[in-house]
């Protein structure tokens, strides 16, 4: 793990598309402001973590399994 230490204004890159920036700090807590390519999500962790267990659930609840050789493309 990478950690880098940030003041209010600071940014940090991540490749050429994303832009992590240091928007406020109060207390313990601070204002991150991320740009990224619209196609690529970006969710808090504990979002993340629901839509994998939702993805799960749906995933053990269809029952089937799909041939993906035999749908015509």
């Amino acid at each position: 793990m990478l950690i880098l230490t940030r003041k209010v204004g600071e940014k940090i890159r991540i490749g050429e598309e994303i832009e992590i920036s240091v928007l406020e700090i109060k207390g313990r807590q601070a204002r991150i402001g991320i740009k990224a390519p619209s196609g690529l999500p970006v969710h808090r962790e504990e979002v993340f973590k629901k839509i994998q267990e939702q993805n799960l659930k749906a995933a053990r609840g269809t029952g089937t399994e799909i041939d993906l050789d035999i749908i015509p493309l």
